[in-house]
């Protein structure tokens, strides 16, 4: 295998305007394309064969590993690479030293950019495959939390932490960032809003940190 490889690219939150311009020419040089088919779709005019990895991410690393001599491969993945993406297991099974990784913006970037938020030391939980191992209560006294939602099986749990932070947080409920059904709402009520999109982020913000 030539070192370098595999090239994993962060295709940002959604919007393409928020595509690097590195991504975009990694992306067009590509002999295979690698990603969801959201992903791949988003890029219609890029010559490349295309491989599909689905939810067996195992087979889908059996048949990246089929096509590695064939030239460029990009693997596409959502948001930044280093936040909840393929990129693990890719680099798990290649090794770094045949890896390079294209940073792209993050959703939860763009989550605290629309409320012009301060990111730095937020805790970051993902509630959008499994439901997290910790107490919704406890993590009252965290003054910035970002939770990956959107997944209706861990609803229960997203809404008792809002319950639980309310009194002392602004919640914000962020969904489908910079795409055209963009929405953000700043919630005040107990409940939240019922099916929220698949791509949904969850800031909940100390108060005194808002004045």
């Amino acid at each position: 295998m030539d070192m370098k490889s595999i090239i994993i690219v962060g295709c940002g939150p959604g919007g393409l305007d928020c595509l690097t311009i590195a991504a975009q020419q990694e992306i067009c040089q590509a002999k295979v394309l690698v990603g969801t088919a959201r992903l791949l779709d988003s890029f219609p005019d890029v010559v490349a064969e295309r491989l599909v990895i689905g939810c067996d991410i195992a087979r889908g690393l059996d048949a990246m590993a089929a096509r590695i001599e064939t030239g460029p491969m990009v693997v596409l993945v959502t948001g930044d690479p280093g936040l909840c993406s393929l990129a693990r297991p890719v680099i798990e099974r290649f090794g770094r030293a045949a890896c390079r990784v294209i940073p792209g913006i993050s959703s939860l970037q763009a989550a605290f950019a629309s409320i012009g938020e301060d990111w730095f030391g937020a805790r970051i939980l993902s509630a959008h495959h499994t439901t997290p191992d910790i107490d919704p209560a406890s993590l009252a006294g965290d003054a910035r939390l970002a939770i990956l939602a959107g997944n209706p099986a861990n609803a229960a749990w997203v809404d008792a932490l809002a319950q639980a932070l309310l009194p002392t947080h602004e919640i914000f409920l962020c969904e489908n960032l910079t795409l055209p059904d963009e929405s953000i709402r700043h919630l005040h009520t107990l409940t939240l809003p019922m099916n929220p999109a698949s791509r949904s982020i969850l800031l909940l913000i100390r108060k005194d940190l808002r004045q």
